[in-house]
């Protein structure tokens, strides 16, 4: 037992001889991952010899500031960019998809065009399925339920500041049909 309590101090003790000093006297760390006070991955911090040892590197959230970590982030950060890149080549080209839609949505109404119910998210979500579109409820934003028959623009937002637009037809249910 008391072996392993010297074994400790002395990795403790090995890793604060070789941390780099900073401008203000603290510990020079490059952060792996964003850490919320501090910044953001990839930045070289400057925080106390207490902080960096007993937290931040034990947790795995930043390590010793020499240039082959930060290359080692930099290429980590390229990548990330990349995938990035093409989620937002891919999510512009389901816009562009969904601005050529229009779907038809069939309710049972009134005389007057009132629905019994209302057209929602869910159900715009199920017509957009039937073309091999797959969205979920909360990407589809209406200002409220349709409760009438007629043509709605609705919007939609993808994600990443991406939104488009879809014409909905609420029609009537032909008669003689159950749904």
């Amino acid at each position: 037992m008391v072996a392993i309590k010297n074994k400790r101090k002395r990795n403790v003790a090995g890793i604060s001889k070789r941390l780099p000093k900073g401008k203000s006297g603290g510990v020079q760390l490059l952060l792996i991952q964003t850490v919320d006070p501090l910044g953001k991955q990839g930045d070289v911090v400057e925080v106390k010899k207490g902080y960096a040892v007993n937290y931040l590197i034990p947790q795995g959230l930043a390590t010793i500031a020499t240039e082959h970590h930060r290359r080692m982030v930099e290429k980590h950060k390229a990548k990330l960019a990349e995938i990035r890149k093409q989620r937002l080549v891919g999510l512009q080209t389901l816009a562009e998809e969904i601005r050529k839609k229009s779907i038809s949505i069939e309710a049972k109404a009134n005389d007057e065009g009132h629905l019994y119910g209302s057209v929602g998210p869910e159900e715009i979500v199920r017509a957009l399925r039937v073309d091999q579109l797959v969205l979920t409820p909360d990407q589809i934003k209406l200002t409220g339920p349709l409760k009438e028959l007629g043509l709605y623009t609705v919007r939609v937002y993808l994600g990443h500041d991406i939104e488009s637009e879809i014409k909905v037809w609420v029609v009537p249910v032909v008669s003689g049909e159950k749904k």
